[in-house]
């Protein structure tokens, strides 16, 4: 696979260091970085309602350009994020998760200390959502790698993985 096509997503729980990792994974291997669009719309308005989160999902797909690219989110996010607040998911948001591709994904644990963030909601059961997250990447079909450990351990890993993809 060529790099020039290399299409990368960090999925996992609030504050398992998807936005460290992507950024750093962007930098290293030179890919375009995507952030998370929902942490600019939620810095403007912190009160949202489902139908924010579906205009949230559908503004992310939109900044994902064609080509290569590190996502620092992904449609999974969305789709549990509905699901554990609303009880529900959208049919948006459902296509979407359905049409999004990656290469590969890296659930990111949350087996580092929790960091207070005003936008973050879920402190007390990252452990629950990170086995949502697994069963849900299982459940589609996902190639995904599993990141654990320091930020020195999961980017060893990364390099690993990502190296191999762009040999194949």
């Amino acid at each position: 696979m060529e790099k020039s096509a290399l299409r990368i997503a960090f999925t996992g729980p609030e504050s398992s260091g998807k936005t460290t990792l992507a950024r750093w994974t962007a930098n290293f291997f030179s890919l375009p970085y995507i952030p998370e669009f929902a942490r600019e719309y939620l810095e403007e308005k912190p009160q949202y309602q489902e139908a924010d989160l579906v205009f949230m999902a559908q503004k992310q797909v939109e900044w994902w350009p064609q080509g290569a690219l590190v996502a620092d989110t992904e449609m999974h996010v969305f789709q549990i994020w509905s699901q554990e607040k609303y009880e529900r998911l959208d049919a948006k948001i459902y296509t979407e998760l359905n049409r999004q591709v990656f290469d590969h994904y890296f659930l990111c644990a949350p087996d580092i200390p929790w960091e207070e963030d005003p936008l973050r909601e879920n402190p007390l059961d990252r452990e629950r959502l990170f086995t949502i997250y697994e069963n849900e990447l299982l459940a589609h079909l996902r190639n995904f790698t599993v990141l654990r450990g320091d930020l020195q351990t999961r980017q060893e890993v990364i390099k690993v993985i990502i190296s191999s993809l762009m040999k194949a």
